[in-house]
């Protein structure tokens, strides 16, 4: 299988987690989160022949997704052009204005979260496995459990508001 083929069925397969995940660290921003997708799949592209298999694959791009989010609401603006004429497409989700209204009030919310707990929450959107979802973030599944349990009553209480 070649390198190409293999990096695209990765792309088809996780594209929309991720671009979702980025979503949620810049409060909905498209433009933001459609270029941090971006940088996450050209960090997959140069990287995956160097993965060496010992995580889970969903959890490695996961790993470099939050890593690319963060440093990128650490630096200050700038735009790096990048050809992406190698990239499949994605489909376009359809609009929902009423949804996209109850989205922006949860993204809003979950940026009043702290980096780890925003990392939980949207990788439980996503419904990545807890067990992945604590490799990531590297705690145990008990303490994740636990974390789970007071970001949900956090949460409950900022959307009510």
């Amino acid at each position: 299988m070649s390198q190409q083929y293999q990096f695209e069925q990765i792309y088809n397969a996780h594209y929309s987690s991720v671009y979702r995940l980025c979503k949620g660290y810049f409060n909905g921003d498209d433009a933001t989160a459609s270029d941090a997708a971006q940088e996450v799949f050209i960090k997959v592209w140069q990287h995956l022949p160097n993965f060496r298999h010992d995580a889970n694959l969903g959890t490695w791009i996961y790993r470099i997704a939050v890593n690319t989010c963060l440093l990128q609401l650490r630096k200050p603006v700038s735009k790096k052009e990048i050809r992406t004429d190698r990239l499949p497409d994605v489909a376009a989700e359809a609009y929902n204005p009423a949804q996209e209204e109850r989205l922006q009030k949860m993204y809003a919310c979950i940026q009043q979260l702290d980096a780890a707990n925003r990392v939980v929450v949207l990788m439980m959107l996503e419904q990545v496995a807890y067990e992945q979802i604590a490799e990531v973030v590297g705690i145990s599944a008990d303490t994740l459990r636990v974390r789970i349990h007071r970001i949900k009553k956090q949460l409950a209480t900022c959307v009510q508001l």
